[in-house]
């Protein structure tokens, strides 16, 4: 029997619209009011110095450790400003500029990343997931909002952030897969770093691109400039659009780059080489986008220090924090708690009420433990 062609050989498409160089494809240029573009600007500029002034906290032994945004604000912005307070937006770790847009408090921020869970807490009706530093298991998450959007005939979207090490894991692919058979309305967002910590792309697929991978599971996937914000921007417009209108889900790949660490906790010149950072460098989105504001004279004077005073303010609001109550590390894990952990939390609720704390050199309580079924269960 002769072979027959199922499928024609699909495309994948790439979008630019204003380059490294400055050159912008007017034809293809967002339509976007000034009002709007300075707030995207702004919140450019806002992520970038807040990153910055974050890794000086860290490295002060202020903060613990994250992960910085350096070189991937275009890639967050422009996706996250085309969605409304009605949608849904699930983060993973590295998207501190789209969750301040979406109106998280610098300070809350910096509670998180200083190792109160209480910084994670969404606002009162704030439609947006915590932070997920476990890789892609934030994924099923979102297509399950977008399934129950879906359900209730709401007609929110999601968009789901993750990085390319992401596609790695088994979660993005089930999620994926999910998301074309149910078809609902979400939006993959993926953040092509080009590294997976000291992973390089091209040790993690033979696919040419990530995009690609969305034709296998029902959906349109698309490249774009992940350092040219106005394209981030028209291919997250128009995969939300889609979404809105009951015509399903979207992958959109950012092709871009971590200018600096994966964490704070990591030395990037173990793995990779400084040429590489100077070429990309020269792609750095704010130095383009702030190009394009000069020539549309949407420059606004002393921006940077109105951003750096918004940026101190918060440091001292969050600095003047008081600690949490430790007994709520017992909350929300269980409808009921276990017996042991009731135990645990009365014995924490004394030493509080005395003021001391557990002996240095004291054994932890250890909770009795149930073996499964055919192994054994042995104590050291």
């Amino acid at each position: 029997m002769p072979r027959t062609v199922l499928e024609p050989r699909f495309q994948v498409e790439y979008l630019s619209i204003l380059d490294s160089e400055g050159h912008l494809d007017a034809a293809l240029e967002p339509k976007l009011s000034p009002d709007e573009l300075r707030a995207l600007y702004r919140a450019m500029i806002l992520g970038r110095r807040l990153d910055e002034r974050m890794v000086r906290l860290q490295r002060q032994g202020r903060l613990g450790t994250f992960a910085p945004i350096k070189g991937q604000e275009a890639s967050q912005l422009g996706s996250v400003s085309t969605l409304r307070p009605t949608d849904w937006m699930v983060p993973s770790f590295r998207e501190t500029a789209a969750m301040v847009w979406r109106g998280w408090p610098i300070e809350k921020l910096l509670l998180f990343f200083a190792g109160y869970v209480e910084g994670g807490q969404p606002g009162e009706g704030q439609r947006d997931l915590p932070i997920a530093v476990p890789v892609a298991t934030q994924l099923p998450h979102a297509v399950g909002l977008a399934y129950a959007a879906q359900y209730r005939g709401e007609d929110a979207v999601v968009m789901a952030y993750f990085g390319d090490g992401a596609t790695s894991e088994g979660d993005c692919h089930e999620a994926l897969n999910f998301a074309g058979v149910w078809h609902v309305p979400v939006v993959f967002v993926c953040q092509n770093n080009q590294w997976a910590i000291s992973v390089p792309l091209k040790k993690q697929t033979h696919s040419k691109t990530i995009a690609q991978k969305a034709l296998a599971y029902g959906m349109p996937g698309i490249q774009v400039d992940g350092n040219d914000v106005l394209a981030v921007y028209a291919a997250a417009r128009e995969a939300v659009d889609r979404a809105r209108a009951g015509e399903g889900p979207t992958l959109i790949e950012c092709v871009t780059y971590r200018l600096g660490v994966h964490t704070t906790a990591d030395d990037p010149t173990k793995y990779r080489a400084e040429e590489e950072v100077k070429m990309w460098e020269q792609k750095d989105p704010l130095t383009r986008f702030t190009a394009y504001m000069r020539q549309k004279s949407l420059l606004e004077d002393g921006l940077e220090q109105q951003v750096d005073e918004e940026i101190a303010l918060a440091v001292e609001r969050f600095e003047a924090t008081p600690p949490p109550d430790p007994l709520t590390m017992f909350d929300h894990l269980y409808a009921e708690l276990p017996p042991h952990l009731v135990a645990q939390r009365e014995e924490l609720a004394r030493r509080l009420r005395e003021g001391g704390a557990p002996e240095p050199d004291a054994p932890a309580p250890t909770p009795r433990a149930t073996p499964m079924r055919g192994q054994r269960l042995t104590r050291r």
